[in-house]
């Protein structure tokens, strides 16, 4: 059987790894093997995070409501639920948004669930 060399397939490996490892500290942008270690946790890591992103939105958009509602003499918690009660379907994300950019809109659904 023929002997086979791998020179340019190992070199285009290493090349593509370090492409993607361009940025980091230290020797993970330039060696190979702690580069690709580096990788994989940062890949781990944007795994987790893309989770992550959606639990620290709903927060932000909690806090803002809650901020908002205060300012009109409610709590958060009996806004949402006299919310509910009045059968006005409006996400966290949109409720957010109101306060923040049409609050003149937003005071007249918490003058509405009142």
């Amino acid at each position: 059987m023929a002997r086979v060399k791998r020179g340019v397939t190992a070199r285009a490996r290493h090349k593509k790894v370090l492409k993607l490892a361009k940025g980091f500290r230290g020797r993970s942008s330039t060696c190979f093997r702690p580069a690709l270690e580096r990788l994989e946790k940062s890949w781990q890591y944007a795994y987790r995070d893309r989770k992550v992103r959606k639990r620290e939105f709903r927060a932000l958009w909690i806090q803002r409501i809650n901020a908002a509602v205060r300012s009109l003499g409610m709590k958060y918690s009996t806004f949402m639920s006299a919310l509910t009660k009045a059968g006005i379907t409006v996400d966290r994300k949109n409720l957010a948004k109101l306060a923040v950019e049409n609050p003149s809109v937003f005071e007249a659904i918490v003058v509405k669930v009142r």
